[in-house]
């Protein structure tokens, strides 16, 4: 009974623990009782008793002697300088760039959710919406992506010109310098809906308006810079680039050797002060029709022109694109993309310090701003071509598992198919909720580096499973490409947005984690600013009171994670319906995770970086505890939908069974293996459980896919729909259509054993139907519309000119899908069918 008693007490004293933050007098009474309540049970020989004793003097006289616990602090302050990680110039810059939001709560392991459900939903303005179901239906409407991807290799010059003069260019850029001034919802669904139609398309509005001399300007710019530059990018007279990468420098980007010498020379007729630059840059999206180049180099004052420091630091600067010395044009050929990318070079190029974005004052800034317009550019552009891909794909897919038929029934009928199905619609929500909560976050003036470098890097990855997944489900059609092909391109060119705007493989093993470990973290990054500064009584009193937050919060987190880890029950969240659950399960994971990520700070220290393994793995805990966030978070925003809530189980049951195994990948590959072997305990209290969807969950995804609904709607809304049954796409929604109309009549035949002779073509078979009085005239002309129909559907291109033995009259005259053509409604007239009449 005694041990009862006891567990009973040290229960109550790690949810206390875990529910609420004490003061050190709160945790002095605690441990007092506890050691006392465990002297009174008598269960604990004296001996141990006594250490018991002895362990809480000490931890008093920790807690309450200032004098000794200051002695303490100073050979703790010299050890930690040793071993936590010092921060260089650019790795500083890049921790100050941008702001923290939910990232930080999840990091503390405690995160309230109070503070995110009330940040209220982005929404588009009578503007915005009008631009997008009008201009940009329109569009979207004209692109033809296997012209421009096969024929062209272009944009047509018409789509130029309406790109320029509709403000495509321009809708970052104010509307007092001309441009939309649209929010960021509305750059984001202007880029999903076009890219969903043409990739070249939407990459080619994408990136004046992300990470470009329009962000920098409007940011660091001069006053005159910004008056002439921003109205003329806005209006597309200036088609911008922005030139990084190199052959030299690409991820670490930071170590440019294009370097620009401060020199004199008279330009325009007059002594002009000016970096003399030569520089090899590649992969430069709008290179070969750039009209003016945003410069990235290493400037240097060799003749210290400006002062002593000889080396400036990276430099942005504004280049004409026609300017002597400047040499581009050539393309590159990125996986057949049609979109403009390029190498620019240039040898001796005069640029004047007035070309350098922000004048003289800017010099040296280059990396800051480059850090700094990433930390919100990156949140949008990427993940919302990634999502409109996705919801193309996940909508053909349904369409076409119900549409083609094989062994009797539809391919999305197989549990094979099923498997695949489910997982691109929960991938696709997960996806999207992911990209508006960014979208949120950037909505309430946030710029969360770490938040955006998650979604640029897990969103891409989505995409890639989400058209691997459908290429699956479509085999050969998606295969063969050609006009009827809406998958196939997609397929090629989705690994550009995995590498570009910071490869995936880099961002998860070295920004997310090593980034949002000090910046996201409550008490690291000012952990790190005191430890940077030498050893004072000042800086000692910051440090004691930045340490005993920090043990108080670590404390904190164990009895969280332990509490938690035995039932999500107990965690306190403010939720009555079936989602609480969910809202309990990220806490306690966070939980975890805020753990495992002290004990590898503290551990591994500045050598964290060597470690990329670890710190992949704890990028992705991050990423999912915050894609989980933001479904339930979607989820509140759009009204609860009690249809959507198997997508919202399915995506939380999916991210949190990732984190729970990336989680226990870290602990079994932990740097030290009597650590990992300590924590495994705290982080599994009862060991690991199932979290993953069930065949069930999934099977219900695949049937909401395969049929027309809300949530069905809901998932793919924001795409582009053509519903010309000459359109690819449109093709397979009206095939559907008339499937959906024409499957219970199917039905009954099937039953009543009226099964289509091998020997009888379709419409011989109807003809002989409706001799036979088994359906009527309206019924005859269903059936004959939904089998024209599918085959058009179905249909994939053949090319005579990719023949050998095509004669050369011939070549012009290349096969392409049925050409039969259809009404999208059903004749009121009577049907015929092969000739046969009523």
């Amino acid at each position: 009974m005694s041990w009862f008693w006891l567990l009973v007490v040290f229960g109550g004293v790690l949810l206390i623990l875990a529910r609420y933050r004490l003061t050190v007098w709160q945790w002095s009474v605690g441990l007092t009782v506890l050691v006392i309540f465990s002297g009174w049970t008598g269960i604990f020989a004296d001996s141990l008793m006594v250490i018991l004793w002895l362990l809480l003097t000490v931890g008093l006289l920790f807690l309450h002697a200032d004098s000794l616990r200051m002695r303490l602090w100073r050979t703790v302050f010299t050890r930690l300088q040793q071993v936590l990680p010092g921060l260089s110039k650019t790795e500083q810059e890049a921790i100050d760039a941008g702001t923290v939001w939910w990232d930080a709560e999840l990091f503390s392991g405690a995160p309230e959710w109070s503070r995110l459900l009330s940040v209220p939903a982005p929404d588009l303005t009578e503007e915005e919406t009008l631009f997008l179901i009008d201009d940009t239906e329109k569009l979207c409407a004209v692109l033809d992506d296997w012209e421009i991807s096969e024929q062209r290799h272009d944009l047509p010059e018409a789509i130029w010109q309406r790109l320029s003069k509709q403000g495509y260019f321009g809708m970052i850029i104010p509307k007092e310098y001309g441009g939309k001034g649209f929010s960021p919802l509305a750059h984001s669904s202007v880029v999903l809906k076009l890219s969903a139609r043409s990739t070249t398309a939407g990459v080619t509005v994408m990136v004046p308006n992300s990470l470009g001399p329009a962000e920098l300007l409007l940011h660091y710019g001069t006053t005159a810079q910004k008056q002439y530059y921003l109205p003329r990018l806005a209006d597309g007279r200036e088609i911008p680039c922005f030139a990084l990468t190199g052959p030299f420098a690409g991820s670490d980007a930071s170590s440019i050797p294009d370097f620009g010498i401060l020199c004199e020379r008279r330009y325009q007729g007059k002594k002009t002060l000016g970096f003399k630059v030569s520089f090899s840059k590649r992969y430069i999206t709008l290179a070969p029709v750039a009209t003016v180049i945003a410069l990235a180099f290493s400037a240097r004052d060799p003749q210290h022109l400006l002062g002593d420091q000889e080396d400036l630091g990276i430099t942005v600067a504004l280049v004409p694109g026609a300017t002597r010395g400047v040499h581009k044009g050539e393309r590159h050929n990125p996986l057949g993309a049609a979109f403009q990318n390029g190498p620019i070079f240039g040898k001796d190029v005069f640029v004047p310090l007035d070309w350098v974005i922000g004048g003289q004052e800017q010099i040296g800034q280059g990396w800051k701003m480059l850090v700094e317009s990433l930390a919100a550019g990156r949140g949008i552009s990427l993940p919302a071509f990634s999502v409109g891909v996705a919801k193309l794909a996940a909508r053909m897919s349904g369409a076409y598992a119900r549409l083609r038929e094989q062994f009797g029934r539809p391919i999305g009928h197989f549990e094979g198919v099923q498997e695949a199905l489910g997982r691109i619609a929960g991938y696709t929500y997960l996806m999207d909720a992911c990209r508006y909560l960014t979208l949120t976050a950037l909505h309430q003036g946030e710029r969360p580096a770490v938040l955006s470098a998650i979604s640029k890097a897990y969103i891409t990855d989505y995409a890639r499973q989400v058209i691997n997944l459908s290429m699956d489900v479509h085999g050969g059609k998606g295969i063969c490409m050609g006009p009827a092909n809406y998958l196939g391109r997609i397929y090629q060119q989705i690994p550009i947005g995995i590498t570009v705007e910071g490869a995936n493989i880099l961002t998860r093993s070295l920004i997310v984690f090593g980034q949002g470990a000090i910046r996201s973290h409550p008490y690291m990054l000012k952990l790190v600013k005191v430890l940077a500064k030498p050893q004072s009584v000042d800086s000692l009193q910051k440090f004691d009171t930045i340490m005993l937050g920090y043990m108080g919060n670590l404390l904190g987190n164990i009895a969280r994670a332990v509490c938690y880890g035995i039932s999500w029950r107990l965690v306190p969240v403010d939720m009555t319906d079936r989602s609480r659950r969910w809202y309990a399960q990220i806490s306690r994971w966070s939980a975890a995770f805020a753990i495992v990520a002290d004990a590898g700070l503290l551990r591994l220290g500045g050598s964290l970086k060597q470690y990329e393994s670890f710190s992949g793995r704890m990028a992705d805990v991050l990423a999912h505890l915050y894609m989980a966030s933001a479904v339930l978070k979607r989820f509140r925003d759009t009204g609860s939908p009690e249809q959507d809530w198997n997508l919202v189980e399915w995506s939380c049951r999916h991210a949190l069974d990732q984190v729970q195994s990336a989680l226990d990948d870290a602990l079994a590959n932990f740097p030290s293996p009597k650590i990992g072997w300590l924590l495994r305990p705290l982080v599994f209290p009862l060991g690991r459980r199932r979290l993953a969807p069930n065949d069930q969950l999934n099977r219900q995804l695949a049937f909401g896919l395969m049929e027309p609904s809300e949530t069905h709607m809901r998932l793919t809304e924001g795409i582009y729909l053509n519903e010309s049954i000459e359109d690819p796409t449109g093709k397979i929604d009206f095939a559907l259509q008339l499937k959906l109309q024409a499957e219970p009549l199917l039905k009954r035949l099937r039953e009543q054993k009226l099964q289509q002779p091998w020997a009888l073509s379709y419409q011989q078979w109807l003809h002989e139907l409706l001799d036979q009085k088994q359906i009527s005239t309206d019924e005859a002309s269903l059936l004959d519309q939904t089998q024209a129909a599918l085959e058009s559907a179905i249909a994939v291109d053949a090319f005579a000119e990719l023949s050998r033995s095509v004669p050369p009259d011939a070549v012009a005259k290349s096969s392409s899908p049925n050409k039969r053509k259809r009404k999208r409604t059903s004749t009121a007239k009577a049907a015929k069918v092969d000739g046969a009449t009523d």
